[in-house]
């Protein structure tokens, strides 16, 4: 790593103390990293203490090990960030498209055997992952300028044998794959689904949506082992037994190309599916009810059209952006906000004290989605008479809990936040304590906060989960000296250079490397 001994050695103990802080976040013992790595726990307490010389390969296998990028070798982007707080912010922002309907549009190309076009796709790790996945199965893609607009071209016949497995691995997405290839594969296999440490989530909701269709899922070793009886077809409406994003565009991309009509119920009506609906309706398919929670479908046994398709804007950079406003009581106008998926969270700040404005409304792109611009104002908040919790659309939004957490901390009063969903991203929440916050872990799944707060800048490694990661980075913007952000590639699965667009501004944030 150096020629200086004294250099090398400090390097080791510092990236023995990422992978430490690492294998904590996972929550893993030294034994079980160990085991993952087939080394010793005995080898893994001297890589801890930076007692362990690393060669380039077992640092590889530590960061596959850990999801976690512990260090930089010729890979560009930044690795951590050095936050300045106490800056104002000022002037105006765009929010970009939506993260997870980029990837569900990438997944519900393969139903497709012409040429999709896609508008102004956010150019993140984890559309990067899906295209990994798609390009080792024959897709070819090219991004057609600054825009970020995206060429997908399908080959007339995908090559499951060769799916990209450490891609495939790094992202929950995958399992979206299910829904669009059953159509076209009595048999395949498919990595088990990885991204945010989040807990367990089961992939039955998922069985049942699709097995009225004639899959049926074998876990092995790795990966899903799928089958499917072409003959079978749903004879009644599938009725959703959890309403999911994900297992709802599962449903609907397996009624897309199936002849006939399926009725989906309990079906999710979050941003998007309706941006998967709406893309849909362009390759011909007829789709009654979109935003509700009952589909009706009317599927076309064969797809081969060029088309051309923008999806809407990302309320959950909206809320993040909002949030960055609130909480280094700035005025900061956010253009383009979907806001008809941020409605229930604007209505609780309004009660928590937030004064804003909001623009007249208008379409976006895709002609369908109202957008508006919001304008936050500086403003004094109190805490909420009742609990936050998440509810399915048109309720608070999921993703949008943990900056309820931040903006709690910076109001006067306690609020309990209960992310009934996910039974770990509600521990992820406490590391705000280590900025100043007092938040108060219940149970897995709830936290008391406890504000205001005196924020203080401290060092944190990211949580390994995309929204507290985010969370900890705008606590950061408003704590006192200066913050360190360690491992931000979480961060970069869902954002395109938050970073560099908070800076601009007037937040004070470097990016840095270790090594």
């Amino acid at each position: 790593m150096s020629d200086s001994p004294g250099r090398t050695e400090d390097h080791l103990r510092r990236i023995g103390t990422l992978i430490r802080d690492a294998r904590k976040h996972r929550g893993l013992t030294q034994a079980q990293l160990a085991d993952s790595l087939g080394t010793s726990q005995s080898a893994v307490n001297r890589i801890e203490k930076g007692q362990q010389n690393l060669s380039v390969e077992m640092l590889t296998r530590v960061s596959d090990a850990l999801d976690s990028q512990i260090v930089s070798l010729g890979t560009p982007g930044a690795m951590h960030l050095r936050v300045h707080g106490g800056a104002k912010l000022s002037g105006a922002i765009d929010v970009k498209t939506s993260k997870n309907a980029g990837v569900a549009l990438l997944c519900a190309s393969l139903l497709n055997r012409g040429r999709t076009v896609l508008r102004r796709v956010a150019r993140i790790e984890e559309v990067n992952r899906i295209l990994e996945v798609l390009e080792s199965m024959g897709v070819r893609y090219r991004w057609l300028n600054a825009d970020n607009d995206l060429e997908i071209v399908p080959p007339a016949e995908l090559d499951l044998s060769r799916v990209n497995a450490d891609a495939a691995r790094r992202t929950r997405s995958i399992i979206m794959f299910l829904g669009p290839l059953l159509h076209d594969h009595p048999q395949f296999a498919l990595p088990y689904a990885g991204g945010c440490d989040l807990g367990t989530r089961t992939v039955e909701p998922h069985m049942i949506a699709l097995r009225p269709f004639g899959l049926a899922v074998k876990a092995t070793t790795g990966e899903y082992q799928a089958s499917v009886d072409e003959g079978v077809r749903p004879t009644r409406p599938i009725v959703l037994t959890e309403r999911g994003d994900t297992v709802t565009e599962n449903a609907i991309m397996a009624a897309a190309r199936s002849e006939g009509v399926t009725i989906i119920r309990n079906a999710s009506s979050n941003y998007m599916v309706q941006d998967l609906c709406f893309y849909l309706q362009k390759l011909g398919v007829n789709i009654d009810g979109v935003g509700t929670t009952t589909l009706k479908i009317e599927g076309v046994r064969h797809i081969d059209r060029d088309v051309d398709y923008s999806p809407a804007e990302d309320p959950i950079e909206a809320m993040s952006l909002i949030t960055a406003a609130i909480v280094t009581d700035s005025e900061i106008t956010v253009r383009r906000v979907p806001i008809e998926f941020l409605e229930i969270e604007l209505a609780v700040l309004q009660e928590m004290g937030l004064q804003y404005r909001i623009s007249e409304e208008y379409l976006a792109a895709n002609g369908n989605t109202r957008l508006a611009d919001v304008t936050v104002l500086p403003s004094v908040l109190h805490a909420p008479i009742d609990k936050i919790h998440p509810m399915p659309f048109p309720g608070l939004n999921l993703d949008n809990l943990p900056f309820f957490a931040l903006i709690a901390a910076c109001a006067q009063g306690a609020t309990l936040v209960h992310d009934w969903v996910y039974e770990k991203r509600a521990i992820y929440l406490t590391e705000l304590d280590k900025l100043g916050a007092r938040v108060t872990l219940m149970d897995p799944h709830r936290v008391l906060i406890e504000g205001p707060t005196h924020w203080s800048g401290a060092e944190v490694i990211c949580p390994p989960a995309l929204r507290p990661a985010v969370v900890i980075l705008l606590a950061m913007l408003t704590a006192k000296g200066t913050s360190v952000l360690r491992n931000v590639n979480v961060i970069h699965r869902g954002y395109e250079q938050l970073a560099e667009r908070l800076s601009e501004l007037g937040a004070q944030i470097e990016t840095f490397g270790d090594v």
